[in-house]
This record gives C-alpha cells, structure tokens and sequence, in this order.
C-alpha cells in the first residue's frame, strides 16, 4: 500500500517533518558539546540537518514515491547514529528508532513497519553497537508495539473501505428509490391532478359559449362547474396528504387505524379495520411500507373505484403478514384472481403496490370482479 492510498492528516505529516529536525538538531549539538565523537560523525550529521531542512519545508517530498524515499534515508542515518553513538547517548538512538516507526506507522503500511523492523534488528545483531546494545529492550518493545499498532491501522482501514462501497451502494439504492418515486408522483399528478385540469380548462369554455347563446343554460352550466371544482379540490388535498411521509412511531396496528379512519372522514367512504390480537413487526421498515401500501391502496379505491365500502384487515401468521383490503366498487377492467406475477406478465394492476411487494419479498393476489369491488390480498415475510 503507497502512501498516497493513505489518508493522512497535513498537520501529522509537518509533526513527522519537525521531530526529523529535532532529531538532526540534537545529534549535531550533542557531537559538537563531546567533541569525543568520531571526526566522520560531524559532517554525517551536518548533512542529516541540512536533510531534514527540505523534508520540512517541500511538500512534493511526502508524496507516493519520495515518501519512502525518506523512509530509507532516516533507516540509513539511524544505522550510522547507532554505529558511532556512545553508551551515554543510547537514549538519542531510542529516540531515533522511535522516530523510525512513528514513520513509518503513519505514512506506510503495517509491510514497512515489519520491514522497518526487520532489517534495523539484523543490523544492530550482526553490527553490535554499544549505544544500540544497551538500549535493546527498548528497542524491542517498541518494534512489538508499533507493529501491532500498525495491523490494527490495517483492520481499521479495511473496515473503512468496506463501510464506504456499502455508503456507495446505499446511496444507489438510495438514488433508484427516490427515481421510482419521481416516476410514481409523475404518473399519479397526470392520472390525477393534471386531467382534473384539463376537464376544468375545457368545461370553462363550455360555460363561456353556454353565456353567449342562454345565460341561464350558462349559469346552471357555471354552478355545475362550482361543485366540480370543489370536489376537485378535496381530491387534491387528498393526492397531498398521500404525499406526505408515513409514520409508524407508534406501532404499525395504531398507524393503521389512524390513516383508516383517517380515509373515511376525508372521503366518506364508510371504511372498516379488522386486527384482532395483531402482533406489531420488529422491522421498522417493513412497517413503513406496508403502511405505505395501504395507503396508496386507499387512494386508489377513492381515486378509481367509486366504491361506498372499504374494508382493511391485518392478521399475523406462521411468520407471515397478511394485508387484506376489500371494497365494493367498479373493479379492475378484468375479471377473475391474479398474482403478482401473472399482474406483472400481464402488466396490470397497481404499479407502486407491485413494486413494493417486490421490494419486501412478499406475494400479491388480486381479485378483481367488474362492477362489484376488487379484493387485494397481499402475504409478506415478517
């Protein structure tokens, strides 16, 4: 994994950049305040000064490639630090190796810790420096933990990744819904509204001719058109109200009843609701679209049916949701029982309803008997 592929914070990476400095800084003034040092030592770390400088103040040098370029310049100047440090300064050497896999924790992956690791323990066991020797265990225990810390970075990452393609797909999911919906309220709004518009625009121009050729053909005309235009506007209000969200805080039985007697008192359509010892579902979802279903079956019978009578029943059984709706108006075109399947082979039937029954694995029986009501029997896995 590249460091590039690594989200890591701008202001760790300046922290990194800083305790390099430090680190360089130090070694130079701890050689120059001995003077006991080895004399190759002084301009090694006048160079790994003027190195750090750069690695500070260059951005460029923290991407891809030159990230692990530095990576293998700091394991160098370690190796040379803990070569020609004295037992005295063996905690400027811990420090450093500290460096190291702070390093190479944050800007790697857990590969160049382990390798990190790895190829600093070969050295200090076949090179021996005293500084080194003696500041073993802390050098151990600081390989255990940085190692550790950086697979569980992996874990973290690999758990990050997985939680966002599954924001990816949800928001697909997310996007294909609030699509199906768009085309559901387009058809419903030219089903409904729109050609309650058009018969309005074109009986107003009846109404218009009817004044000029008989004014009172024109106002019985005009007072006709009044109530049409009243009953148009209960019919919008209720094409609004199935607009707004469902609900199911209070349990999928009360929500029922409530949008039951609901329907009734808007329409006046006498409309009854039988659950009997109904037992709520656990899954909040599905309770939001079976609530959803019935209302949009409710619009439909007021929309399409001329029906005077609805009946709504739940009832729970061997692990599944039993939705029936029965009412006693005109029926669907066709005669006789459908499933959901054979509606869809057929294309027929209630678009959104079907698409709902799809969307909760469930099953769909429609009976439909011309003139004398429609039964709607919908089975859902619960």
């Amino acid at each position: 994994m590249s460091a590039t592929s690594i989200p890591v914070p701008w202001a760790w990476r300046r922290i990194l950049a800083l305790a390099r400095g430090l680190l360089a800084i130090s070694c130079l003034v701890l050689i120059i305040a001995t003077g006991s040092q080895p004399h190759v030592l002084l301009p090694l770390a006048a160079l790994f000064a003027l190195y750090s400088l750069p690695a500070f103040f260059w951005r460029r040098l923290e991407k891809a490639g030159f990230s692990l370029l530095l990576l293998c310049v700091d394991t160098v100047f370690f190796f040379i630090c803990a070569t020609y440090s004295s037992v005295r300064v063996s905690w400027l050497v811990v420090l450093f190796y500290l460096f190291l896999l702070l390093h190479a924790a944050i800007m790697h992956s857990w590969r160049e810790v382990v390798l990190v690791s790895c190829v600093s323990a070969g050295f200090l066991f076949l090179a021996a420096p005293p500084a080194a020797v003696s500041a073993s265990g802390a050098i151990l225990v600081g390989s255990i933990i940085a190692a550790v810390l950086s697979l569980q970075r992996r874990t973290i990452e690999d758990r990050l990744g997985q939680a966002l393609d599954q924001t990816v797909l949800f928001r697909a999911e997310a996007e294909n819904a609030r699509e199906t919906e768009r085309q559901r309220i387009a058809a419903d709004f030219h089903d409904g509204p729109l050609q309650s518009f058009m018969s309005f625009q074109m009986r107003l121009e009846v109404v218009r001719r009817q004044f000029q050729r008989d004014r009172e053909k024109g106002m019985s005309e005009l007072a006709a058109l009044q109530e049409f235009c009243r009953a148009q506007v209960a019919e919008l209000r209720a094409y609004i109200r199935g607009m707004r969200p469902v609900e199911v805080d209070a349990g999928l039985h009360a929500s029922v009843r409530r949008l039951v007697e609901s329907f009734q008192k808007d329409t006046g359509i006498s409309t009854s609701f039988l659950a009997g010892n109904f037992r709520d579902p656990a899954d909040s979802e599905v309770c939001l679209e079976v609530l959803q279903v019935i209302r949009e079956a409710l619009h439909n019978v007021h929309k399409h049916s001329g029906a005077s009578r609805v009946a709504v029943a739940l009832q729970r059984a061997d692990g599944e949701l039993e939705i029936s709706i029965d009412d006693d108006g005109t029926g669907f075109p066709f005669a006789g029982a459908y499933s959901l399947d054979e509606l869809d082979l057929l294309r027929a039937g209630p678009g959104s309803i079907k698409r709902r029954i799809h969307s909760l694995n469930g099953q769909l029986v429609l009976n439909s008997n011309p003139g004398r009501g429609t039964a709607l029997k919908i089975c859902i896995p619960v």
